[in-house]
């Protein structure tokens, strides 16, 4: 057996070492590298994409297929780019396998909203009728205040992310796509949108000052 295929079976102490300079040298070693490495991204995301097939209303498997070839490529694509930053801390097929499950259940999530609307511009608080009535009117006047501070201290882009990542739920890569931004830009919109909306609340007394609370005894 190679070195390459014993690190693949995961015999070897050193995986990390042999699968990095496999991939890393053109020759007939990379060639056998790269085969097994996209059998194992394609397992991966073939396992997942079925995990998450009653998303997808119950497509067949050529469907399934497609999505996990697709999440295969682009997987092993990401592991090859991100090969210098392996450090062995696991096994390189454990590593490299996350890369499939990811990208794979981020695929899944772009097939389900492909043909989706996203509405971003309502917002629908709804309390909880089987409360009290006294229950039932405090959410009502909270709700009122979040709308209320939602239409008015956020910025409109805070306002369009914080409705479609947490109203309308649409998964952050699916909107980071059609908005042509980052993941990271996105949460960190979202992070921003959340502190001034509990700073508004908690100055309004529709939130409990939890800083002063931490203080009473």
């Amino acid at each position: 057996m190679t070195a390459v295929g014993s690190a693949c079976m995961g015999t070897s102490t050193a995986v990390g070492e042999d699968w990095v300079r496999a991939l890393s040298v053109p020759g007939p070693l990379q060639d056998e590298a790269m085969s097994l490495l996209h059998d194992l991204m394609l397992r991966a995301a073939r396992r997942q994409v079925l995990r998450m097939t009653p998303m997808l209303g119950g497509v067949g498997l050529d469907v399934v297929d497609e999505i996990a070839h697709q999440s295969a490529n682009d997987a092993m694509m990401a592991v090859l780019a991100k090969l210098g930053s392996f450090e062995g801390r696991s096994r390189f097929t454990t590593w490299a396998y996350k890369f499939a499950v990811l990208q794979a259940a981020t695929d899944v999530r772009r097939r389900v909203w492909r043909e989706r609307a996203v509405d971003v511009d309502r917002l629908e608080l709804v309390p909880d009728r089987g409360a009290t009535s006294e229950q039932y009117a405090e959410a009502v006047d909270l709700a009122s205040a979040v709308r209320h501070a939602i239409n008015t201290v956020l910025s409109q882009h805070q306002r369009r992310i914080l409705l479609a990542l947490v109203v309308e739920e649409v998964p952050v890569d699916v909107l980071a796509d059609r908005l042509g931004a980052t993941r990271n830009a996105l949460y960190k919109t979202l992070h921003d949108a959340r502190k001034r909306l509990r700073a508004h609340l908690r100055e309004t007394g529709h939130l409990a000052d939890l800083t002063s609370q931490a203080g009473t005894p």
